[in-house]
C-alpha cells in the first residue's frame, strides 16, 4: 500500500512540468452511450467535440464505438475504433486539416479498491491510420476516484476523480503526450452521469492536436437489457 501511494503521487506530480503550453481555456465536450447486454458484456458509443477557446475556435471532433467484456471483478478487456478529425488552429473547423485519422484500439482495465478509494489502470494500444501514414501508439492511464453523498439504491450521487495519462510510440522521441484530468461527477440516476472538470494536455512534437487547458463537460447514459 505504501509503495502504491508513493508511485501514484510521483505519477501525478509528473504533470507539474507540463504546464508551459497554457494559452487560455478551451472546451472539451463528451456524450457517451453504453448498452449493458448482461453483467459481463457491454457496448458503447461516444462522440467528442473540442475547441481551443471557450466554445469558440472548434478544431477537433471524434466518434467511436466498441465493446467491453468483464472477465472478473477487477479485470475488463475491450476493443474499439473510430474517426478522429483535427482542423487547423485559428477558427472554427478551418481547412486544411492537421489530421484525418481512423483508429483501432484494444485495451485492458484493472481496478482495485483501497478503502474508499478506487484505483483504475487502463492500458491501450492504438493502431492509427493517419494523414501522415500508419502509426502505433501506447497509452497508460492511472485514475483515482472517490464516491460520496447520501447513498441511493446501489450508488452514491457524487464522484471525485483524478487521472493522468501518458502516451508513447515505438519511434523517437517515444514520448508524445501527457493528459491530466480533475473532475466532479453527479449521478441524478443510477444510469445517467454528468461530469465537469479541468483537463490539461501537453503535447510533444505531434501535429494531430495542440496541448491546452480545457473545461470538460460530459454526459453519460447507460441502457440495460431487460
Amino acid at each position: 500500500m505504501k509503495q502504491l501511494c508513493i508511485g501514484t503521487l510521483l505519477f501525478f506530480c509528473f504533470t507539474k512540468n507540463t504546464f508551459s503550453q497554457t494559452t487560455g481555456l478551451g472546451s472539451w465536450n463528451i456524450i457517451n452511450l453504453q448498452y449493458n447486454h448482461n453483467t459481463k458484456l457491454n457496448f458503447f458509443g461516444e462522440a467528442q467535440l473540442r475547441s481551443l477557446k471557450l466554445y469558440n475556435h472548434f478544431h477537433y471532433y471524434e466518434y467511436k464505438a466498441g465493446l467491453m467484456y468483464k472477465v472478473n471483478t477487477d479485470l475488463k478487456v475491450g476493443l474499439g475504433g473510430g474517426s478522429y478529425q483535427t482542423y487547423k488552429e485559428g477558427g472554427d473547423f478551418l481547412l486544411p486539416k492537421n489530421n484525418n485519422e481512423f483508429r483501432l484500439w484494444p485495451q485492458v482495465i484493472l481496478t482495485q479498491m483501497f478503502g474508499k478509494i478506487k484505483v483504475e489502470q487502463r492500458y491501450r494500444a492504438e493502431m492509427r491510420f493517419t494523414t501522415s501514414g500508419y502509426r502505433n501508439r501506447f497509452r497508460y492511464r492511472l485514475g483515482l476516484s472517490y464516491s460520496f453523498g447520501k447513498a441511493h439504491i446501489g450508488y452514491k450521487p457524487f464522484l471525485l476523480g483524478l487521472s493522468n495519462e501518458v502516451f508513447f510510440t515505438n519511434n523517437e522521441p517515444y514520448f508524445e503526450r501527457n493528459r491530466f484530468l480533475a473532475s466532479l461527477t453527479y449521478k441524478p440516476t443510477k444510469t445517467t452521469s454528468i461530469q465537469a472538470g479541468y483537463l490539461h494536455q501537453f503535447d510533444y512534437k505531434i501535429n494531430d492536436e495542440t496541448g491546452r487547458d480545457f473545461f470538460q463537460v460530459g454526459y453519460f447514459i447507460e441502457f440495460n437489457n431487460r
